[in-house]
């Protein structure tokens, strides 16, 4: 009997409604000794997918109005009956009903236990229970459709069809090598080649445009750099929508890296407002200045800020010197004022250049747009199947070693026996991915980065 367990499925913070999500055995039971229907119906003689009104008990003694939704196995989130109480969303409300809950015979969840149950039941594979835990960390409309799906299936649907082929090539291949005198049809060598080819080639789109789906879903660590009172905060503020950093015109004001996350269109920027780059005996600003460095061999994506009302010196010059051979734009500011630029020097060092004025919050769809061409997501589709993280990519990145292998192999004129070892090695790759041959400690880490409650 699989222990019942309960957790708050909201988040937690003053709301219009609380949810406390039961799933196990006994949950029906369980919710039965907290909560009473106002027409006095026991929750155990409803029908899947039905809801009551009434009341929750602690004590014997009622404390808030609720609405009961039960959901019967097999057909619920996790594969098990399940109830959820929803209640005033007021905290202590909330953790009141939970605290009555796990009276009544419940254990708390474990984080992602309940996706880990609807996995272990069959409800989603691996693949589909990450894309749950991408969607609920999305912060922009690309990453939310990318996420919802892969929730839905898209990249496991990819990888069946590919494991299809493998699958059916390496049971023939091994029926014949195995049973010799049979009147079993020998492969075709050019069709065994045309499906290896072709899983490769599926595999082969997966990895490609894993960096962009990673920009798309994941954001991009992004620094502002340039010298002091080059409008670096300024811009921070103007993409922000907030004052996040100190602005004044006293150069230095910046003496540690500010951090924030903004969206740019539809992409997520990371930023780090860093300390404005220059010879400096000031021992605090000094550091701020090598952090500013560092962050420009870190980043993803540097946003370098020139001013285009002064003549470049010599911080400019090292701020150019420091960005080359990385992913950079260069942000021309303060285009309100008259412009003493030399653009020669910016031009023969950055292939993209765009013009704004922070202050009057003028540029931004020219910096978007700049920023995608850089990074290479301007046709981004979210809608195609895409790797959610590093070990989704891992195993693709295997599974398609193993084929090149064999298919190197095949054109070599190697035994079957010994190209269908590669072909089954990359099989396994793939069943790992979706959790079909995934070891125990492959999922119960990825179930404990989610949140409780999910």
């Amino acid at each position: 009997m699989a222990k019942t367990i309960a957790a708050v499925a909201t988040g937690n913070s003053i709301s219009g409604i609380g949810v406390i999500r039961i799933s196990g055995d006994s949950a029906i039971e369980t919710a039965q000794k907290v909560f009473k229907s106002k027409d006095g119906t026991p929750l155990s003689s409803l029908k899947g997918y039905t809801a009551k009104f009434g009341n929750v008990y602690c004590d014997g003694e009622s404390f808030d109005n609720a609405v009961a939704l039960v959901f019967k196995n097999p057909k619920s989130y996790t594969g098990e009956d399940v109830v959820e109480l929803s209640v005033h969303g007021g905290i202590f409300i909330v953790e009141k009903t939970l605290e009555a809950v796990l009276s009544a015979g419940a254990v708390p969840a474990q984080p992602g236990e309940f996706t880990k149950r609807a996995f272990l039941n069959g409800k989603m594979d691996l693949t589909q229970a990450e894309g749950v835990a991408e969607l609920i960390s999305a912060q922009g409309e690309e990453a939310a459709k990318a996420s919802f799906n892969l929730l839905q299936g898209s990249l496991s649907n990819k990888i069946s069809q590919v494991l299809d082929e493998l699958i059916g090539c390496s049971a023939l291949m091994a029926a014949w090598v195995d049973y010799p005198d049979e009147e079993i049809p020998e492969l075709d060598e050019d069709n065994l080649k045309a499906i290896l080819q072709n899983s490769a080639s599926s595999l082969f789109d997966l990895l490609k445009n894993y960096e962009n789906g990673a920009v798309m879903t994941q954001g991009v660590d992004t620094a502002i750099v340039g010298r002091p009172n080059a409008g670096k905060s300024t811009l921070m503020n103007m993409l922000s929508g907030t004052e996040k950093s100190i602005v004044t015109h006293i150069e230095g004001t910046t003496r540690d890296v500010v951090e924030n996350s903004v969206r740019l269109g539809n992409i997520v920027l990371h930023l780090s407002d860093t300390a404005g780059i220059r010879e400096s005996k000031d021992i605090v600003e000094s550091i701020g200045i090598k952090k500013a460095m560092d962050k420009i061999k870190s980043a993803s994506l540097i946003l370098a800020v020139f001013d285009s009302s002064d003549i470049l010196n010599d911080d400019d010059r090292m701020l150019i010197e420091s960005c080359k051979g990385k992913p950079c734009v260069a942000v021309i500011n303060k285009t309100d004022l008259e412009s003493r630029i030399d653009l020669s020097q910016i031009k023969a060092h950055f292939d993209k250049i765009v013009f704004i004025s922070a202050k009057n919050n003028e540029g931004t769809e020219k910096l978007e747009q700049a920023v995608k061409e850089l990074l290479g997501v301007e046709g981004f589709d979210s809608s195609q199947p895409l790797l959610a993280n590093r070990r989704q990519k891992l195993c693709v990145s295997n599974a398609y070693d193993y084929i090149c292998r064999a298919i190197e192999g095949a054109k070599a004129g190697i035994t079957y026996d010994a190209i269908n070892v590669m072909i089954d090695s990359a099989a396994d790759e793939l069943l790992s991915l979706t959790g079909k041959k995934a070891t125990e400690e492959v999922v119960n880490n990825i179930f404990s980065r989610f949140c409780v409650g999910k």
